[in-house]
């Protein structure tokens, strides 16, 4: 897992925050619930645990002790270890910033490999009477017994804690029903008839009683193992990418820096910058930390940050912020923040501290069985005294309770949410819409309110040509020739927009001469032997050269709009006028449209000016409009939301929108956008098309509809069968027969999914 600052090997990580630990042998939310509850209870202690991340955040007084955090956890039946220093052996591309997590996972994918190889043939031998030679059933006992002990141990040492804090999970319920299946069988097989050479399962789909002693259940103890072990791997798996979100922005920043020393450029590491240093950034290049100009101008692209579209002009001393990107000239800036005091490492913090304060849905399944499993024992235990009271012997009476725990054994349950989830998500990535994880699809069907961001998210996020606007007599292709080819002489982000406009309205254009930049105002030079001038208005002005009133009024009511004005004159005269804005996706009002559609109040929410945001908002079709914010006033809107008891999505694609997208109940981000946005969301959006944030919540809504019916037919037929197992009259084919036919009933619901059509194609 990351943490936000490296620490030594000997100390733990105590910060304002406190300690942070990460815990393990967590399996639902409960657990995380149980751990906080018990870590509350210490004097002086206040603690935040985080199921999703694995992660508690730990307030004590001074001084105190983390040993006596960790003995308290493991007292729950749990782990907890302090975050191991993040250094070049411990963490490097694949993400990996501990041996605990890693093991962990990887001990689950060894288990889950095992179960497979070793109950595919049991299962078969089960199923299939021609496979079923003399000595089937102790190949299938020597098969199956790693799969019920080695492989299933997770569930049954999660079971052991549920019971020693008396609550039931879906691990509960496996746990007890596998054991039950494997204790019949050593018991048909060891004192009863099952283990005679030659003994079969035949196809017999009557009801009549039995003592069990020529039945064995092997191969459902087994299925359910491998079942439930590939559901909780491939989640587990995507879980581990919660730290990822911190990596990704704290990489963001640079990695060397050119320090003046003596009047000579040094370079030299990041980390050895001090606060009052001068270092220089050319263009193109990062700007190293959090500082103030003290020579030079130059653009500052600062949309990843701010989510301002337009790039922003700085001279001697305005102030810059660390990881936005030099446009243009060379710069030499005085540093006046480093190392956790940047506007980057606040912004790593909020992510973080979003991320570990973010409930995580607890399973439907976990709060099905916590009912569901008390009956069932109820059921058997009231079977059993039935039995005995009635004066059958004891064999016969805990034949039908073992039989009722049997039955119970959750075979379609195991494959109810997997299923369903790599179908729907399947369909999703061919879709480009990427779910990463069952708790999200239980967020979406409560959202009743979705933020968005403006910048690249329903906008382009680039600067583009929108208007050519001429003074009387001007030719319009004219006016785009001549600036077009001064403008593409220049790397400033807006004269970029303007020549690659021109091109597209023109084609080819000519090559400057004798080309000179005026600093802090445009340019000038000579295109097919006219003298021309773009740039602001102030800089025709200079030159006697004015714009005409229209044209003025033109350029006053497209910078009302937050839209950016270029003038532009030569041979003496003013010529007209360039307007460069953040245009709007063309598919954006459509996706509006079908939010509303869908139950969804949409907020627009930016960094952007009053004027540009309600613009944008009118042109797509939103009422709500929140602008001028910063990354960390983007969380207080989500957090604002929610404490008026809205469910908050959020679709972003920035830096700046990381913390919002981990604090919202529904994180959505363009997979335009950067890896830090996508790492600290629950969607990834992989197409730049707003639409696809329609179908992601259509999809997750629908596939959590069918993980529903698939969990009520699982239950449906245990519930069922139980009567059955409770009268003595538990048949094992016709048992098998209809945990197979409900296994297969679920797995065709789950492939409806694949006919799920995109809003764009309907």
């Amino acid at each position: 897992m990351s943490t936000q600052a490296a620490t030594n090997t000997e100390a733990p990580l105590v910060a304002d925050a406190g300690i942070e630990l990460e815990i393990g042998g967590m399996t639902c939310a409960s657990c995380a619930n149980r751990i906080e509850k018990k870590l509350n209870k210490l004097e002086g202690v206040s603690a935040t645990v985080n199921y999703a991340t694995e992660k508690a955040k730990v307030t004590v007084p001074a001084g105190y002790d983390p040993a006596l955090l960790v003995a308290e956890v493991e007292k729950t039946g749990y782990t907890a270890a302090m975050p191991k220093p993040k250094d070049a052996t411990s963490s490097g591309p694949t993400g990996n910033d501990g041996e605990a997590p890693d093991s962990e996972l990887t001990s689950l994918k060894h288990r889950l490999i095992g179960a497979i190889v070793l109950t595919v043939p049991v299962i078969a031998m089960a199923m299939v009477p021609a496979l079923q030679f003399s000595y089937w059933q102790w190949a299938s006992l020597a098969l199956a017994a790693p799969v019920i002990v080695w492989a299933a141990w997770p569930f049954h040492k999660a079971a052991w804690t549920n019971l020693r804090h008396g609550t039931a999970t879906m691990d509960t319920l496996i746990s007890m029903g596998t054991t039950a299946a494997f204790l019949w069988s050593l018991y048909a097989l060891f004192l009863g008839t099952a283990g005679t050479p030659g003994m079969t399962h035949p196809f017999e789909f009557t009801i009549a009683p039995s003592d069990g002693a020529g039945n064995i259940y092997l191969e459902a103890a087994a299925g359910v193992t491998m079942f439930i072990l590939a559901g909780r791997y491939f989640e587990k798996r995507s879980k581990r990418q919660a730290g990822a979100a911190l990596r990704a922005l704290l990489e963001l920043g640079a990695k060397e820096v050119s320090v003046l020393r003596g009047g000579a450029e040094v370079k030299i590491p990041i980390d050895d910058l001090q606060v009052g240093d001068e270092f220089v950034v050319r263009p193109g290049e990062k700007i190293a930390t959090d500082g103030t100009v003290v020579s030079g101008t130059s653009a500052v692209d600062a949309s990843m940050l701010t989510g301002e579209s337009v790039p922003v002009e700085v001279v001697a001393g305005d102030p810059v912020t660390g990881a936005t990107v030099n446009a243009g000239g060379r710069l030499v800036i005085h540093a006046t923040r480093v190392g956790s005091g940047t506007q980057l490492a606040q912004m790593a913090k909020l992510v973080e501290d979003a991320q570990t304060g973010k409930a995580a849905v607890q399973r439907l399944a976990d709060r099905i069985s916590g009912v569901f499993v008390p009956i069932v024992v109820a059921i058997a235990v009231i079977a059993l005294g039935a039995w005995l009271g009635a004066g059958f012997p004891v064999s016969a009476a805990f034949t039908a309770a073992v039989a009722v725990l049997v039955i119970a054994c959750p075979c379609a349950l195991g494959l109810a949410t997997p299923t369903a989830l790599l179908v729907g998500t399947g369909r999703g990535a061919q879709m480009g819409v990427l779910i990463k994880g069952p708790e999200v699809l239980e967020s979406t069907r409560k959202v009743d309110t979705v933020v968005l961001d403006k910048t690249g998210t329903v906008t382009t996020g680039k600067m583009t040509l929108v208007e050519a606007i001429t003074e009387p007599g001007v030719d319009r292709t004219e006016l785009l020739r001549l600036a077009g080819a001064l403008e593409d002489a220049s790397e400033h982000p807006i004269a970029q927009a303007i020549a690659k406009g021109a091109v597209q309205k023109v084609g080819k254009l000519p090559t400057p001469e004798d080309f000179a930049n005026i600093e802090g105002k445009g340019v000038q030079g000579v295109v097919d032997g006219r003298g021309v001038l773009v740039g602001r208005e102030s800089l025709l002005a200079d030159w006697s050269q004015h714009l005409s009133p229209d044209v003025a009024a033109a350029k006053a009511a497209a910078e009302d709009e937050g839209k950016t004005v270029v003038a532009v004159g030569w041979d003496g005269q003013a010529r007209g006028i360039l307007v460069v804005a953040d245009a709007v996706k063309p598919t954006s009002a459509e996706a509006i449209a079908g939010l509303k559609g869908l139950g969804l109040t949409p907020v627009l929410l930016t960094g952007d000016n009053e004027a540009v945001a309600r613009r944008i908002a009118a042109e797509v079709g939103i009422e709500k409009v929140i602008a001028e914010v910063l990354p960390k006033d983007k969380v207080d809107v989500v957090t604002r939301l929610q404490g008026e008891g809205k469910v908050v999505a959020m679709v972003g694609d920035g830096v700046n929108d990381a913390p919002a997208l981990a604090q919202a109940d529904l994180g959505l981000a363009m997979g335009t956008g950067t890896d830090v946005a996508i790492e600290a969301s629950d969607i990834t959006l992989v197409r730049g098309d707003l639409r696809a944030a329609v179908d992601a919540i259509r999809l997750s809504r629908r596939t959590l509809g069918t993980i529903k019916s698939n969990l009520f037919w699982a239950f449906a037929y245990n519930v069922a069968a139980i009567p059955v197992a409770a009268l003595g009259m538990l048949n094992p084919m016709l048992a098998g027969a209809a945990m197979a036919f409900s296994s297969v009933f679920v797995v065709g619901n789950s492939l409806r999914l694949r006919g799920f059509r995109s809003v764009a194609k309907q």
